[in-house]
């Protein structure tokens, strides 16, 4: 009898050391996962003002190239996806989608002299770019913070909690292939 109630009680400790365990690695990986989302909502107030800046620029793009239709439809369907995307993974992808289309356009005003000079493209422009630049310096806060949830999901005993809670990897908000380029400069040496 005294060996079964050490038995008990051995049990009893350890399924109490796996709930306390348990409880702090769920209330870890919440806190985790709130980090994500609130580096994700700092970016995402950025993405909105950018999003509403978009019509004006292609309004003021279309009044000077008629036939520049494909790099305007790329910007209309990335922003799109974006509006009609549910997770924070599916919006980080569109994100991207929308930076590379949104370089189009400006590329665009390159091409076209007169659309350069148009100043409400210019005041456009530098609005976008400076939330492009706004977005970039907020990437790092929250790739951190989804690095720091990716590991405790994938780490011993955790991953045993994530996986039981339903937790899966959330994917970083890197560069577009575009941003990571090394710009063409011409230089004008006459």
């Amino acid at each position: 009898m005294g060996i079964f109630i050490g038995f008990v009680a051995f049990f009893l400790l350890v399924l109490i050391v796996v709930l306390f365990m348990g409880v702090g690695i769920y209330n870890s990986l919440v806190s985790l996962k709130n980090q994500v989302d609130r580096a994700w909502s700092n970016i995402d107030v950025i993405l909105k003002q950018r999003f509403d800046e978009i019509p004006q620029l292609l309004q003021v793009v279309e009044q000077y190239t008629g036939y520049e239709k494909g790099v305007i439809r790329q910007v209309t369907e990335a922003r799109s996806r974006y509006g009609s995307a549910n997770t924070t993974n599916e919006k980080v992808a569109a994100a991207g989608d929308l930076s590379l289309a949104l370089r189009g356009v400006i590329a665009i005003g390159e091409a076209y002299p007169e659309l350069k000079a148009n100043a409400s493209f210019g005041q456009l422009q530098t609005r976008v770019s400076g939330l492009e630049s706004a977005i970039a310096d907020r990437r790092e806060t929250f790739n951190e913070a989804v690095t720091n949830l990716n590991t405790r999901i994938e780490q011993f005993p955790d991953l045993f909690f994530a996986r039981l809670l339903g937790y899966t990897k959330a994917a970083l908000l890197q560069a577009t292939p575009a941003e990571r380029s090394v710009p063409n400069l011409k230089m004008n040496l006459g």
